[in-house]
C-alpha cells in the first residue's frame, strides 16, 4: 500500500500542509514539529515525489556514492573513479549525470538517511563503498532500502563491501580482505616473526573482522600463538595507529612486528616506533593494507597489500550506468597483491 502525505500528517499529528512545508523546506517550522514529521516519514518509509522532470522518467540524472570518510584516500580514490564513469547516454544534460558523494562518517543512521533521500530523488544509481556495519538490525534495514531502490529502477552496486542478500538484486564487488590479511602475516612468519602485534580497526566493521580473521588464519596454519593481548582495536586513522602501538609495546616490549589495519594506521605505528627509539625494520617490522598512494613514499616504504581501488571503483561506475555486465551471480571477489617493501625484514633473533 502506498504511503501518502496524509498518512504522514496523521502519524505526526499535524496538517498535510505542515508536512509539505517540512519536506520542501520553504517555510519556517518549529524544530519539535519538524522532528516529529521527519520521524513519521522514516517510520512510514514515505517517499517524496521528486522534481517534475524526475516524475516523467523512471529515474533522475542523480547518482549517489556513499562513503565512510571522503577525506580518507581509500574512499576518495574509489569515489573519484566511480564519478569518472557515470557520464554517457541517458542524461538530459549532454549525457552527463550528477554525482552526489554522501559522507556517512561511519554512522549507520546517516547511511540509512542517505539511502532514503536517494530513493526520494529517484536516483539512477547508488554505489555503496567500503565495509558494512556488523549489526543485524542495521543490515536488515539496509537490505530493505536496497530492495525498494532496485524496485523503483535504481541500479545498486556495492564496491569493496560484502554482498547484500540475494533478493536485493544489488551487485557486489567485494575485496578479499581475509586473503590479504593472511598474505601479510604469512610474509612476516616466513621472515621469522613470531611475536606480532595487531592493530585492528573498529570492532563493528566487516572489514575489521575479515582482515583480522585472515591474520589469525595465518597464525593458526603455522602454529603461532595468538595472544589476545597482542590485538588492539581503534579507528582507521594515524592517531589510532600511534596510540595502539604504544599500548602494544607496553603489553609486550619484545614485539618484532606490527600488523596494521590499513596504511594510515601503519604510518601512525611507524611514528610511535621511531618516537620509542626503535628502528624499522631493524627492530620492528611494520605492514599496512590497501597500498594507498603515500605508502611507497613512506620511509622506509611500506609493505602492504595493494587493493585496486581505482579499478574497482571504475568498474562499479560502469556497472551502475549499465555499460558493463554484472559479474556472474552478481558477485565478484577482488583479490589484493602483496607489495613487499622496506618496512619488513627478519627479526634480530631469526
Amino acid at each position: 500500500m502506498t504511503v501518502t502525505l496524509a498518512d504522514v500528517a496523521a502519524r505526526a499529528q499535524v496538517s498535510p500542509a505542515t508536512v509539505s512545508r517540512v519536506l520542501n523546506g520553504n517555510y519556517p517550522v518549529a524544530a519539535s514539529t519538524r522532528e516529529r514529521v521527519l520521524r513519521a516519514v522514516d517510520d512510514l518509509d514515505y517517499v517524496l515525489n521528486g522534481p517534475a522532470s524526475a516524475l516523467a522518467a523512471a529515474t533522475s540524472d542523480l547518482v549517489g556514492i556513499l562513503v565512510n570518510d571522503i577525506a580518507d584516500p581509500f574512499f576518495g580514490i574509489m569515489a573519484g573513479a566511480i564519478q569518472s564513469e557515470i557520464g554517457g547516454p541517458g542524461g538530459r544534460a549532454g549525457g552527463e549525470r550528477l554525482a552526489v558523494v554522501c559522507n556517512t562518517g561511519g554512522s549507520p543512521e546517516r547511511e540509512l538517511t542517505y539511502l532514503t533521500l536517494l530513493q526520494r530523488q529517484r536516483a539512477a544509481a547508488v554505489v555503496l563503498t567500503g565495509g558494512a556495519v556488523e549489526d543485524t538490525a542495521h543490515a536488515t534495514a539496509v537490505a530493505t532500502k536496497l530492495r525498494k531502490l532496485v524496485a523503483a529502477g535504481t541500479r545498486v552496486v556495492l564496491c569493496g563491501r560484502p554482498p547484500a542478500p540475494a533478493d536485493t538484486d544489488a551487485v557486489a564487488l567485494t575485496f578479499d580482505n581475509r586473503g590479504g590479511g593472511q598474505q601479510l602475516t604469512e610474509h612476516l612468519i616466513a621472515l621469522g616473526h613470531r611475536r606480532m602485534g595487531y592493530i585492528a580497526g573498529p570492532e563493528e566493521r566487516t572489514t575489521t573482522r575479515h582482515r583480522l580473521e585472515g591474520h589469525r588464519a595465518a597464525l593458526a596454519a603455522h602454529g603461532v600463538a595468538d595472544d589476545p593481548a597482542w590485538t588492539v582495536h581503534g579507528r582507521y586513522d594515524r592517531r589510532s595507529g600511534y596510540e595502539a602501538t604504544l599500548e602494544l609495546l607496553r603489553r609486550e616490549p619484545g614485539l618484532t612486528a606490527v600488523v596494521a589495519a590499513n596504511d594510515t594506521v601503519a604510518l601512525g605505528a611507524c611514528a610511535a616506533l621511531r618516537d620509542s627509539g626503535l628502528r624499522i625494520p631493524d627492530d620492528v617490522s611494520v605492514v599496512g593494507f590497501d597500498d594507498l598512494p603515500f605508502s611507497i613514499d613512506a620511509v622506509p616504504a611500506l609493505t602492504t597489500v595493494r587493493l585496486p581501488l581505482a579499478e574497482a571503483g571504475a568498474r562499479a561506475g560502469r556497472i551502475a550506468m549499465g555499460r558493463e555486465e554484472a559479474p556472474p551471480g552478481g558477485i565478484a571477489t577482488i583479490r589484493g597483491e602483496l607489495m613487499v617493501r622496506g618496512s619488513t625484514g627478519a627479526p634480530k633473533e631469526a
